[in-house]
């Protein structure tokens, strides 16, 4: 979804600096983030991520990542390019939060054991100089290994992955899980798809591989 975005701006590329601000206290993005090798900033978004009733996992993810870019503010450097990301898991119908507890990890990755579990991942980069916007959805498909009881405790033990989407931590050990991963965008699992965002930010004049550092 792009609001407003000519398309003659997809061209348009400079190498003059922009300020770059990431909506996002994750480490995870910032660490991902951060292999552009562009100086940025980041706040943490003050939202709501609570799903809409009959919200579609694709529609959540737009919604939120845009929300999440709109909700910081300008920084004393000036008006940036904001990027914000969301990311949602879903199996057989049902989105997969966050999981908080140990008890909640342990009960999501036996659901998705020997499973296909699908991933969104939302990424909205806004100007602050003219509200422009676009968001960008992408998809990646991961298909767990049969995981035994055992393995699905000592795992969660060893990892406490709490604050993960899914109960696991693609960049650690959280990759033993899997039997394979489908995506065009492998930094997409682990909560910001990197190629989709170059070419994001090449939109709004931010070529990253010309840019001075």
């Amino acid at each position: 979804m792009t609001n407003g975005a000519p398309k003659s701006s997809l061209h348009r590329v400079t190498s003059e600096a922009r300020p770059l601000l990431l909506a996002s206290s994750s480490r995870h993005r910032k660490a991902l983030l951060a292999r552009l090798q562009l100086p940025f900033t980041h706040q943490a978004p003050a939202i709501d991520e609570t799903a809409r009733p009959g919200e579609s996992p694709s529609d959540l993810v737009r919604r939120l990542a845009l929300a999440k870019a709109r909700a910081a503010a300008v920084p004393p450097a000036g008006p940036a390019l904001v990027i914000g990301s969301d990311q949602v898991a879903f199996i057989d119908g049902r989105i997969l939060g966050k999981p908080g507890t140990r008890h909640a990890a342990l009960q999501q990755l036996g659901d998705a054991a020997g499973k296909a579990v699908e991933f969104l991942t939302g990424v909205c980069v806004l100007d602050q100089a003219t509200a422009r916007s676009q968001v960008e959805v992408v998809s990646c498909t991961v298909v767990f290994r049969a995981l035994t009881a055992a393995q699905i405790a000592a795992y969660v033990d060893a990892e406490q992955p709490w604050d993960c989407a899914g109960s696991f931590k693609a960049e650690g050990l959280g990759i033993a899980l899997f039997e394979k991963i489908v995506t065009d965008d492998p930094t997409a699992l682990i909560g910001l798809p990197l190629i989709r965002l170059v070419t994001m930010l090449a939109a709004f004049g931010c070529d990253v591989l010309t840019l001075q550092r």
